[in-house]
């Protein structure tokens, strides 16, 4: 009989099991991101059956790619500035003021210097691990499909995971707390231990399992997943079977797996993207144009019609050279027996024309495209461009708040732990030193740092005057601050206090010297002269 007591146990659920639970729920949202996708760059989200050797559609229009592509440019502009950091680390309020309470001079000016060296140090990494085109490619991925995986691989590199390629779950305030990500491999290229349990298993079954219909793509899949302590658990399987060795965890706040979205929509797992919000217009465009493209190409094609009844001989007509004069019927100072068909559907499609610029001109606005800023006018100052372009970017900034917190800040953490793992950073307590994220309008970075130092000493000169500001602010401190918004190594630069002070004791001791010398001169003078006047005979 069997044992009541005992428990049964639940079913295991592999990775791949569950990717195919949360596939069923991100399939509207590829279905949408493929549709926008088809109207702007049809090889971000190709259809699911297309390969490499697919013919992919082209559309009618171009403004959609364009935008796209412009957009794009401009966020990876604007969130990372070449030159220049997106982000400072920040001292806790508390800190500063117990350090400032032990007395001598304000930290504050090298603690700041200190800092600015890691952020240089995290920014070159950035560079030399080439994260701009990843970056690029996922912005694209998030204005057209609304959703994107970056993936910081150890040692500093990044890779990038489309929405067709994974699954996420979000708490409900929109923090991810479950991913799974499905690679395709090819047989050939397998890692050792893959290869391995693929073996085994085709060795088994006698046949490749878990592969496409060519029977030479395998299926990876790594799950993470959120613990309740805040921490990351990871590990990969493939054919059901855990491959040993890829489990590991990521501390809090730490994960390498960054699910970023362009929008945040309460309730959902996954986001909308830019181009979804004017999917209408861009399907409106989209018919026009074709019935544009499709009218011109009958407008030039060039149908002679001839009356055979008609005094006019065809075989002359049609051996006649260019230039030629031939006889025949005229009418009304016009010929009778031969004519060009012609279409007399010009001027109703004057108002598709007009249409079609109209939803152009919308559309170049909502991808702040440059010729939708300048209006038509034969005078138009730069600061009226300046203007515009200004409230066209405001449409974004909920989208730069997004982008900072989802995307930009968990990049700049995780790439800083793994650069205090290869001991080239200071590790810097979490609790007390934090990267800030500073994005906008005003700039992006330490430039807005840099714009208030500035429009404070131009303040406080223009209401007390130059001296008041030589004789309450530091030099020395405004330097080192002054290079720190501007990302300037200043390590021999700026002197310090102590080389200050000998420099001012030298430039004394050399003033006192000029002044006292004609006088000690001359009484030198005076003394040999005495001296000549008392050797002398009388």
């Amino acid at each position: 009989m069997p044992d009541d007591n005992k428990q049964e146990q639940p079913p295991v659920v592999t990775a791949s099991g569950r990717y195919t639970q949360l596939e069923t729920l991100r399939s509207p949202v590829l279905m949408r991101a493929r549709e926008c996708s088809m109207l702007t760059i049809p090889a971000l989200l190709p259809p699911e059956s297309t390969n490499d050797t697919s013919q992919l559609p082209t559309p009618f229009q171009s403004v959609g790619a364009r935008g796209v592509n412009n957009l794009s440019s401009k966020l990876l502009l604007a969130l990372f500035p070449p030159g220049s950091s997106f982000f400072r680390l920040k001292v806790e309020d508390f800190l500063m003021d117990k350090l400032k309470a032990r007395g001598g001079d304000d930290p504050t000016a090298e603690i700041e210097t200190a800092l600015a060296k890691v952020e240089r140090a995290t920014l070159t990494r950035m560079e030399q691990k080439a994260w701009r085109p990843v970056l690029s490619e996922c912005k694209k991925h998030l204005i057209v499909a609304g959703n994107g995986l970056l993936q910081i691989l150890k040692g500093g590199g990044l890779k990038f995971h489309n929405l067709a390629n994974y699954v996420v779950k979000r708490d409900v305030s929109g923090e991810p707390f479950e991913i799974i990500v499905r690679e395709g491999l090819s047989r050939k290229t397998l890692p050792p231990l893959v290869k391995t349990i693929v073996d085994s298993k085709t060795s088994a079954q006698g046949a490749p399992p878990a592969a496409d219909k060519d029977g030479d793509t395998i299926w990876l899949y790594t799950w993470v997943k959120k613990q309740d302590n805040g921490s990351w658990k990871v590990h990969q399987e493939v054919l059901d079977v855990l491959v040993k060795g890829t489990e590991g965890t990521y501390p809090k706040d730490k994960n390498a797996w960054i699910a970023a979205r362009w929008t945040a929509i309460s309730g959902s797992d996954y986001g909308r993207g830019h181009v979804e919000e004017y999917l209408g217009d861009l399907h409106s465009l989209e018919s026009l144009s074709q019935s544009i493209v499709e009218f011109a190409a009958n407008a030039s094609k060039i149908i002679w019609i001839f009356d055979e009844g008609g005094v006019t001989s065809r075989k002359e007509i049609e051996k006649a050279s260019s230039g030629s004069m031939v006889e025949g019927a005229v009418s009304n100072g016009k010929p009778k027996d031969i004519a060009v068909m012609a279409m007399e559907k010009f001027p109703d499609f004057q108002v598709v024309k007009a249409t079609a610029d109209e939803i152009e001109h919308r559309m170049e606005q909502a991808f702040l495209l440059n010729s939708s800023i300048q209006r038509q006018a034969e005078r138009v100052t730069a600061e009226e461009i300046r203007f515009m372009a200004g409230e066209l970017e405001q449409a974004l900034g909920g989208t730069y708040s997004i982008l900072g917190q989802e995307l930009q800040r968990p990049l700049v953490v995780r790439l800083m732990l793994e650069m205090q793992k290869e001991r080239k950073l200071p590790t810097l307590p979490a609790d007390l030193v934090s990267p800030q994220i500073i994005t906008g309008l005003d700039g992006l970075g330490r430039s807005s740092d840099l714009m208030k130092l500035d429009l404070l000493l131009a303040g406080v000169a223009q209401a007390f005057g130059p001296e008041a500001v030589a004789e309450y602010f530091s030099a020395g401190a405004y330097g080192k601050r002054r290079a720190a918004a501007l990302s300037i190594d200043i390590e021999g630069l700026v002197r310090s206090e102590q080389e200050v002070q000998q420099s001012r004791a030298q430039k004394a001791q050399q003033a006192m010297l000029e002044k006292t010398a004609p006088a000690g001169i001359k009484a030198m003078s005076d003394q040999a002269v005495a001296a000549q006047s008392a050797a002398a005979p009388a």
